[in-house]
């Protein structure tokens, strides 16, 4: 058992031990998460540039490789919804292979 004397430092010791604790355990974990998080946040945001050029040309593409019937214009729109599926079956593809 610990004297009166003694409790004042051995206070000053435990907030200190706390202390050196919450920053080896928390902060410098949190550090190097937000170094990865600001790489993968940018990694995704490039990824998302790249890919919107690639679709708005994959669907004008497609769109022209329709027949052109300029009476029915369903052909126009049924280019648009098989790139529509195209880019969720990718988009699905990524999330599945990122999952695993």
């Amino acid at each position: 058992m610990a004297q009166a004397q003694e409790l004042p430092q051995l206070v000053s010791e435990f907030v200190e031990m706390a202390g050196d604790y919450v920053r080896q355990e928390t902060i410098e974990p949190a550090k190097s998460l937000g170094r990865y998080f600001g790489f993968s946040f940018g990694a995704g945001l490039l990824a998302a540039i790249g890919a919107v050029p690639l679709v708005v040309g994959g669907t004008r593409w497609l769109v022209y490789a329709m027949p052109d019937d300029r009476a029915n214009a369903i052909w126009t729109g049924t280019g648009y919804v098989l790139m529509s599926l195209v880019v969720f079956a990718v988009a699905g593809l990524v999330g599945w292979a990122v999952s695993r």
